[in-house]
């Protein structure tokens, strides 16, 4: 059969490195590997210490402190690699180099080894940086032994027949490792792309999250041709998966399609943009951030509401800085009758303009809006220009300058009288 082949071949060398390994030379190699390998161990514990006290006192820089706590965390690899080098550069000079193929072959492994964890580290997630620097020092590892060319024999023979497609293993894997190194390479130019961007004052904050965006998406896509296109993937024959894929979004995905379209069409009508003060429904905040599938919206009590984007397309959105930044406010109030209206709203005004958030430039109004039944009605209406640092604060403030004012000039503000007549039936006996 044609996977046998390569499997003979893996096998004659392991056979051929077991004889090897019955040279006295292979004993004294892993004897000093081993020694090497402790001396690492317990030198490392007492600098890895003395390092991280220092470490710790870069601020600013997370990407390279991520790295540099990475190293440090090797400590005894880095060690038993130098150890290595320093044994094996001595034995090269007293013996022959035949003598000293396993211990170049440790430090090869253990160098490799070293690299691959530590940029691995770089990843996040620890499950997919520890798959990642599995498989990288896997392939290391057959490069190194020199069996690369029967590795990939081998793989190639477990393949499975699609029509005119032959899917082998090999194939699979160098997608898989292509396919996430374009993809993070692309995700990676992508956000210093939208960092940039966002630094822009020249665009509006809409038209800087939809650049941001519409490039990310572009250069994933890109990434994940290219990568396919590479190992020889026909990406005409993926037009049938696609065209199902397109089916399965419309029927099972239409929410998560229609918040993604409905975003795209936020982006483009500007009609909200980060750090807008909104309301919709019963949520009122200043929005954070625009994402695909949803907007940030921030209370002023720190809760952070991840609304649906086609929330804001089919349902009413108060923008209180869609055009303007100014906020008209209202205030209603009353007097009793025995004061002068004229007065009352000269006092209201005043009263209205001591308060640091309104603005002055308007200046703010006063209007008898009706006799009520104890009192003379008024409303008090203001304008502020920072409506995202709360409504409510600001109007009590201004009734509580108000009230000081209106006492200040003795002008009551009258309460409702009630008169409450009790009477007895006719039959009740008198009362005592």
């Amino acid at each position: 059969m044609a996977f046998v082949d390569p499997l003979i071949e893996i096998a004659a060398w392991v056979q051929a490195e077991l004889v090897n390994l019955a040279n006295p030379w292979t004993f004294y190699q892993l004897a000093i590997i081993a020694i090497l390998f402790v001396v690492a161990k317990l030198a490392s514990r007492e600098l890895e210490n003395r390092l991280e006290s220092r470490a710790r006192r870069i601020k600013g820089h997370q990407g390279l402190l991520r790295v540099i706590i990475a190293l440090m965390r090797r400590t005894d690899w880095i060690l038993f690699v130098l150890l290595l080098f320093a044994a094996l550069t001595a034995m090269r000079a007293v013996t022959w180099p035949s003598r000293t193929l396993l211990l170049s072959l440790v430090m090869s492994l253990s160098l490799a080894w070293l690299f691959t964890s530590v940029i691995s580290r770089i990843i996040r997630n620890r499950l997919l940086a520890r798959t990642i620097g599995w498989i990288a020092w896997t392939y290391a590892a057959i490069v190194i032994l020199g069996i690369n060319d029967e590795a990939a024999a081998f793989l190639d023979t477990l393949a499975l027949p699609l029509g005119q497609t032959r899917l082998s293993a090999l194939v699979l894997l160098k997608a898989a490792v292509l396919l996430t190194g374009t993809v993070w390479l692309a995700i990676v130019i992508g956000n210093y792309f939208d960092e940039r961007v966002q630094r822009s004052d020249e665009l509006t904050p809409s038209i800087r999250v939809l650049l941001g965006k519409v490039v990310k998406i572009g250069l994933v896509i890109a990434a994940g041709g290219i990568a396919l296109s590479s190992v020889g993937v026909d990406l005409t024959a993926l037009t049938v998966f696609s065209g199902a894929i397109g089916v399965g979004l419309g029927f099972g995905l239409q929410k998560v399609v229609s918040n993604f379209i409905s975003g795209i069409i936020i982006l483009l009508d500007k009609s909200i943009k980060p750090g807008d003060t909104i309301t919709l429904g019963d949520t009122f905040g200043w929005i954070r951030e625009l994402r695909a599938r949803f907007v940030s919206v921030i209370t002023r009590d720190g809760r952070e509401y991840l609304i649906p984007n086609e929330d804001f397309i089919t349902q009413q959105v108060i923008n209180w800085s869609f055009s303007d930044e100014m906020v008209r406010l209202d205030v209603p109030f009353g007097v009793s009758y025995e004061s002068d209206p004229h007065e009352v709203s000269a006092l209201a005004i005043e009263a209205a303009i001591s308060v640091g958030r309104v603005d002055a430039e308007r200046r703010p109004v006063c209007w008898l809006t009706g006799f009520g039944d104890s009192s003379l009605d008024f409303v008090l209406r203001f304008w502020i220009r920072d409506p995202q640092q709360g409504l409510t604060n600001v109007r009590g403030k201004v009734l509580l300058a108000l009230w000081d004012t209106l006492k200040e000039n003795d002008i009551e503000i009258p309460y409702p009288h009630r008169e409450v007549i009790m009477k007895r039936p006719a039959d009740a006996p008198p009362s005592d």
